[in-house]
């Protein structure tokens, strides 16, 4: 029942994203601009489906592991479990402790840890960990993501323009008919879009980390080691979080838990659900 509730409130929020596009992109430019915001969404997303991956390793400078690593056995262990193909498996040097998983589908999946959480976890932890990511891949939340980060990326870029054109005048300025109207929905579009935009990408990042904890604990039959490693992972990244620049700062929501320095406001709007409730849940299941 989780699962379905969890899944359709994403297919809701995407449903609201790509709404929220579409209008912006009508209001610029009629019937032609919702055309063009559509075409817009279609070919980036596309773009992003094929490419997203790469990138990410390489902004990691991601190395794939070698055949006798310990992590290998782990993870074709807990896909096997999961009935997807083997990901592929990537190093990343890096003392904090974290994983993430990547790719467009099950078929073209990789799963990537760092060195410090080799060092950090028990192997029933790690399972738990890798059982968490490889369930991102099986539900398709790799992609998921990607699409709402486009899509909320759009909105931004928008938003900007929004307030540039309202700044200047745009659309009649304030003493032709319907301007004061059109310079309202201007700073709707350059002040609120984007917070809606977050809000509606937040939301949909926090409800496929719960359900990669429950998918994960159902894969292995207990939630308990990923609880105990979430505890750990947490501490350790609060203690010695990775350097990070905006770019990187982007792609904290693929972690399990966010890698990089954090404060009140961004925890605020963390792409993550709060530690603790993550592992109440896990440790009832």
């Amino acid at each position: 029942m989780g699962y379905f509730t969890n899944t359709a409130k994403t297919a809701v929020l995407l449903a609201l994203l790509t709404a929220l596009v579409l209008w912006i992109g009508q209001f610029f430019g009629g019937y032609t601009g919702l055309a063009i915001a559509l075409v817009f969404v279609l070919v980036f997303n596309g773009a992003m489906y094929w490419w997203s991956d790469k990138i990410v390793l390489w902004m990691y400078k991601a190395k794939e592991a070698p055949k006798g690593h310990e992590v290998i056995p782990v993870v074709r262990e807990v896909a096997h479990k999961a009935g997807i193909p083997m990901p592929k498996v990537y190093l990343v040097e890096s003392a904090t402790p974290n994983a993430f998983a990547t790719g467009r589908s099950p078929s073209h999946s990789a799963v990537a840890v760092t060195s410090g959480i080799m060092s950090l976890l028990s192997e029933e932890e790690l399972k738990g960990v890798i059982a968490h990511e490889v369930s991102h891949i099986k539900n398709r939340d790799t992609l998921i993501q990607t699409v709402a980060g486009v899509l909320a990326g759009v909105i931004s870029y928008a938003a900007s323009m929004a307030r540039w054109t309202a700044l200047f005048g745009g659309f009649g300025g304030r003493d032709d008919n319907g301007g004061a109207g059109n310079l309202i929905s201007l700073l709707v579009i350059g002040i609120l879009a984007p917070l809606i935009a977050l809000i509606l990408q937040l939301a949909i990042s926090r409800t496929r980390e719960y359900l990669a904890d429950a998918s994960a604990a159902k894969m292995i039959h207990t939630g308990k080691p990923l609880a105990s490693a979430l505890r750990k992972l947490d501490s350790a990244n609060k203690s010695h979080p990775m350097q990070a620049d905006s770019s990187h700062a982007a792609t904290s929501s693929l972690f399990i838990v966010n890698p990089f320095k954090r404060s009140f406001l961004f925890e605020m709007f963390s792409t993550h659900p709060p530690i603790e409730k993550r592992i109440a849940r896990l440790e009832k299941a």
